[in-house]
């Protein structure tokens, strides 16, 4: 079962921004496309790289180690290297505060 973890303040992300967060041992990559926040795993699914250190444009984050491309609302891996997804997060905001679903 999920639960729900404060993460941020909802203006630490702007549009267009994004921010790298832990919950216990994982790190979630959270961004903010045009006003909707989404979270990924911040995990390319090809070799392990962090994504959130590559070029993030539109709904599209690159892997900086061989450019894999995934789509940060879906998790969806977008081009070659990468043929998996990585896993997608819930995100909703209460009282200001973005918060993220994580599996207990």
């Amino acid at each position: 079962m999920a639960r729900w973890v404060s993460v941020a303040a909802e203006h630490e992300i702007p549009p267009g921004g994004y921010k790298l967060v832990e919950v216990g041992d994982l790190e979630l990559a959270l961004f903010n496309v045009e006003g909707r926040l989404c979270c990924i795993e911040d995990l390319c699914t090809h070799d392990g790289g962090n994504l959130v250190e590559g070029d993030f444009e539109g709904n599209i984050v690159t892997c900086p180690r061989h450019g894999a491309k995934f789509d940060v609302c879906t998790g969806e891996a977008l081009c070659l290297p990468a043929v998996a997804s990585t896993p997608v997060h819930e995100v909703r905001v209460r009282d200001g505060r973005i918060e993220v679903a994580v599996e207990d």
